[in-house]
């Protein structure tokens, strides 16, 4: 009897593994629905991607308009496919910035909009807020303005920023205006080109492309994730508003307020460390609409290491003159220096950003000093954007300002920040570049 048993188990355990095996193979030998549309999917962007890289101009370009489509599942393919083989060819990069709509691409990965529109309806279907840069020039090209290079630098390619902003902002970008050049022909067939003032600003939208906060100019990459994230609570506490426009402005103006008080409170906290007298984070001097491009320039540390060289030589206005009519004036130099002293070792560049300044160095060039002098201006951007730009933008919200269903209010904002914050006004076509009142002996440019 036990004997039968054992037998008649046998068979059902023979008979249930043919079964199983029966079911496996038929599953492997016969795709299902979804795994088709996937195979269909990957042969797909195989195909878009060897095109993207043909040098036949015409081939690599309506491959890349069409990987595009795929947004970042045409960049990931891409980096994928020749990811050994960017770092020293300039014309796989050259493609993968052209997909990415950013320079220098293959260090961040990164797919941005370059439709306000497309990137709104992005952002519904995802439930993710946008993010919105405002630049001189074009963020594809070498010579975009100095903050956006430094943004290309500094942030983008950081891991921890490049994977926050891949898994939890749409990304959009836009020109505010081109970017000035100057070109320096030294004459035996070497030339210097480079950008001069302009600065950029990152807005975070909600999904009808209103704005909710900015961060203006360049930051560490520590400090440019925690106003990011900040950023973020407040998009996800809004989503709860169901277009209740006063709830809105209340839950938008509670959160202003706190960050103001937050900064106000650090503010005088690093006064008293510093051993300086105590002084109001507000308010910001009213600047002349008018201002030079001198002053423009000396908004931002590591900008105006590289452009006041330059200015200094071309814009005809002493440097002494400026100096002091700044509105970072409520500290001399010395002090946000010695300010950006007290958070400096919060300042590192990861490899990522490393690869790319190696990349762009002379190889003459010693790289610690390079890194060295860059985080120390990196720093003190931080504390001078904070203290000055970003306070005065969370005042301007905390007094209800900026909060209505008006899509146009993403405008204004922008346009006062460029008027009033970065000294750059739609106004003055010319930039702050050309002084009326100094004789050049060339003829009045129109």
């Amino acid at each position: 009897m036990v004997l039968v048993r054992k037998t008649l188990a046998n068979s059902c355990f023979t008979l249930l593994s043919t079964i199983m095996s029966a079911i496996a193979i038929s599953a492997i030998s016969t795709p299902q629905p979804a795994r088709a549309e996937q195979l269909t999917l990957e042969m797909t962007l195989e195909n878009l991607v060897q095109q993207a890289a043909s040098k036949d101009p015409a081939t690599a370009q309506e491959a890349i308009a069409k990987l595009r489509d795929f947004k970042n599942l045409g960049v990931d393919a891409f980096w994928k496919t020749y990811q050994s083989e960017l770092p020293n060819n300039p014309q796989l990069r050259a493609s993968l910035d052209a997909i990415c709509q950013q320079k220098d691409c293959d260090a961040s990965r990164l797919y941005w909009y370059k439709d306000l529109e497309a990137a709104k309806a992005a952002s519904k279907e995802t439930g993710k807020p946008i993010l919105s840069l405002r630049l001189l020039g074009n963020l594809n090209d070498e010579l975009s303005c100095a903050n956006s290079r430094f943004f290309r630098t500094a942030l983008y390619p950081n891991a921890a920023v490049s994977q926050l902003l891949r898994d939890r902002f749409i990304l959009h970008w836009q020109s505010e205006r081109p970017v000035p050049k100057v070109t320096i022909d030294f004459g035996d067939g070497r030339k210097l080109e480079q950008t001069l003032t302009g600065n950029s600003i990152h807005y975070i939208l909600d999904s009808e492309g209103r704005p909710i906060d900015a961060v203006p100019g360049l930051y560490s990459p520590q400090v440019f994730i925690t106003n990011l994230k900040s950023a973020e609570l407040a998009f996800q506490s809004l989503q709860g508003t169901n277009g209740d426009l006063d709830l809105r402005r209340e839950i938008l103006t509670k959160y202003h307020r706190d960050r103001y008080a937050k900064l106000a409170e650090n503010w005088q906290a690093d006064l008293t460390r510093l051993r300086l007298p105590l002084q109001p984070l507000l308010p910001l001097t009213v600047t002349d609409p008018k201002a030079s491009a001198m002053l423009a320039s000396r908004l931002t540390i590591g900008k105006a290491m590289v452009e006041l060289p330059t200015l200094s030589r071309t814009n005809g206005e002493p440097l002494a003159e400026v100096t002091t009519a700044s509105q970072f004036s409520k500290l001399s130099d010395e002090n946000w220096a010695r300010l950006a002293r007290l958070y400096q070792n919060r300042v590192y560049l990861d490899r990522g950003s490393l690869n790319i300044m190696q990349r762009k160095l002379s190889p003459t060039a010693s790289m610690p000093t390079v890194v060295s002098s860059f985080e120390r201006a990196i720093a003190q951007d931080t504390v001078r954007n904070e203290y000055v730009f970003h306070a005065q933008i969370h005042n301007w919200f905390a007094n209800g300002e900026f909060m209505d269903s008006n899509p146009a209010l993403f405008t204004a904002l922008n346009r006062r920040v460029y008027d009033q914050l970065f000294l750059t006004p739609a106004s003055d076509p010319w930039l702050g570049l050309v002084n009326e009142n100094v004789y050049s002996g060339i003829s009045k440019v129109n």
